[in-house]
């Protein structure tokens, strides 16, 4: 596949403080490529750097072959945004708004076609104000499609959505793909950046800290699985530290977690409670995800 995206050595301070600190990376024609991190990690700065929106002070940035600062004009023809934060005015409506946006550009979808495959022709003539936040989301990726753009930029897409409105974005975003554009998002979810993404880039303090394959990230840091389960009481002394592959055992009154790794993980732990005559209920197991890899890169403290 071809680069469309090429990064390298990016720098952007804020005074003292180092938003972005030597980023490089690259983006493949078709890919769904996601970055994620902390609050304050740079991902904004990143993106808006990428796109042209933003200045850096340092590095190199190609998008689709374009500078984009040097080349906004001919850039903004050719890719989409939906920002993180944005706002229309309160009586406008959904057909204004894109008809409005579309004019902007040399090329150009029909508005209402896209209202229909975003699900909104029954909003076409509502006001902004009247949308919902799943609805508002929607209308935002109509607008960043309404030139028929290459490149799609995508910034915290759900942020603040509800758990049915966020899985019909990332609906949306397979379909953005299907139709053979490449995408660009950030995200503060990991299961979405696991589901959508073809290659996660995990930024912490200006800096990208791990670049791969979702899978590909959980696997090489060895993250643990877990067995999880309730006896009747006290777990404190079951027979389960000393099997291979077990790394801990935590318990806590009647409920156990056991951590480890391989194979025969699951099975051991199941066989030795088997043979100690153990009762126990409401046994899960839980597989590594790409939030355990974050967390582990990036630690749990907060952020602001």
């Amino acid at each position: 596949m071809s680069i469309v995206v090429e990064v390298e050595g990016l720098h952007k301070a804020y005074g003292p403080v180092r938003a972005v600190d030597g980023v490089s990376f690259t983006v493949e024609q078709g890919e769904v490529f996601g970055m994620v991190g902390p609050n304050g990690a740079g991902k904004t700065t990143t993106i808006e750097c990428v796109e042209g929106l933003r200045r850096a002070d340092a590095g190199r940035v190609q998008v689709l072959g374009l500078d984009p600062w040097g080349d906004r004009q001919a850039l903004a023809e050719r890719i989409g945004i939906q920002l993180q934060q944005a706002s229309l005015p309160a009586r406008l409506r959904v057909g204004e708004a894109l008809t409005l946006f579309g004019s902007f550009y040399q090329k150009m979808s029909s508005p209402r076609d896209l209202v229909e495959r975003l699900g909104l022709s029954d909003k076409w003539s509502a006001p902004i104000a009247k949308l919902s936040g799943g609805q508002r989301q929607r209308m935002f990726i109509a607008l960043a499609l309404v030139n028929q753009p290459e490149m799609v930029f995508l910034d915290e897409l759900t942020t603040g959505l509800d758990p049915q409105a966020r899985r019909s974005m990332w609906d949306l975003v397979r379909e953005v793909r299907q139709q053979g554009r490449t995408v660009f998002l950030t995200t503060h979810f990991m299961e979405e950046a696991e589901r959508l993404c073809d290659r996660v880039a995990i930024l912490d303090h200006g800096k990208i800290v791990a670049l791969d394959r979702p899978e590909a990230l959980v696997r090489s840091l060895g993250v643990e699985s877990r067995v999880v389960f309730t006896v009747t009481g006290d777990a404190r002394d079951l027979p389960l530290a000393s099997l291979a592959g077990v790394q801990r055992v935590e318990a806590s009154g009647e409920r156990v977690i056991v951590h480890g790794s391989g194979d025969q993980f699951v099975s051991r732990v199941v066989s030795a409670l088997e043979a100690n005559r153990i009762a126990f209920r409401d046994l899960r197991t839980e597989q590594p995800t790409l939030e355990d890899v974050f967390l582990s890169l990036t630690g749990r403290e907060m952020r602001e």
